[in-house]
């Protein structure tokens, strides 16, 4: 019985401290004030210049929270008396950081994106990050529309 107390208090501690690290953004990726939409509604210009980045996986928590469940129950299998705490901790601890990175990488698996550098019509400088370039190239003449580049 006290070994059922010592894994839901376990269980509880490892939730509260893992939704603390949960992500409350609600846009996918977070590339700051070049790529505000409402800051880029609408501009013509050319491409300076395009480079690819790569996006890390944001994670809600859930991975964790799942994977720390998996691990501790995992880890109360093993032992007895305080190794099977100290097992039920480690498994949790150890699921925990799988469980969240199976989740980071499940969210966009590394996903290139294209940093779009554009001189404006007006002279400003304008960088936007989206997925995909399809067919734009250095020196097309673009348009930019609600944060995203097209042909013009």
């Amino acid at each position: 019985m006290k070994s059922s107390h010592t894994i839901a208090a376990l269980m509880l501690a490892a939730t509260a401290v893992l939704s603390g690290c949960a992500s409350t953004s609600s846009e996918p990726y977070n590339y700051g004030a070049y790529n505000n939409p409402s800051s880029t509604s609408m501009g013509y210009g050319i491409i300076d210049s395009i480079q690819v980045t790569h996006s890390s996986g944001q994670t809600s928590g859930a991975g964790a929270a799942i994977g720390g469940l998996v691990g501790a129950l995992a880890g109360n299998q093993i032992g007895s008396g305080s190794g099977r705490t100290a097992a039920t901790v480690a498994g949790a601890v150890g699921g925990a950081v799988v469980g969240n990175r199976v989740e980071a990488n499940r969210n966009t698996g590394g996903q290139d994106m294209y940093q779009i550098n554009i001189r404006l019509d007006n002279g400003e400088y304008r960088s936007i990050v989206q997925d995909s370039v399809y067919d734009l190239r250095v020196g097309n003449r673009v348009r930019v529309v609600d944060g995203r580049v097209y042909r013009y």
